[in-house]
């Protein structure tokens, strides 16, 4: 369970797990999103690296992809960097 979230990964995946990402968000206080405004990276680094905050890509930690009630895949936000 994260934030209050049950996650329920898609019936391919063995499990939803942790992962560093670059996500683009229109306001900072997402806690999660769509699978299409992630890209999974390597590590925090690259995630930093590959920041645009001008045009709303945040580094962060997430975990997923989980199957949303409506049926969408998504990504949770376990940390967001957005002051680096």
């Amino acid at each position: 369970m994260v934030n209050g979230y049950s996650l329920d990964p898609h019936p391919r995946a063995n499990f939803a797990k942790e992962e560093f990402a670059v996500v683009r968000i229109p306001r900072v206080k997402r806690d999660r999103v769509p699978a299409a405004s992630v890209e999974i990276v390597a590590d925090l680094e690259t995630a930093i690296a590959q920041a645009d905050p001008d045009n709303k890509f945040y580094p962060a930690k997430v975990v997923g992809p989980a199957r949303s009630s409506e049926g969408t895949m998504l990504y949770y936000i376990i940390d967001l960097y957005s002051d680096l």
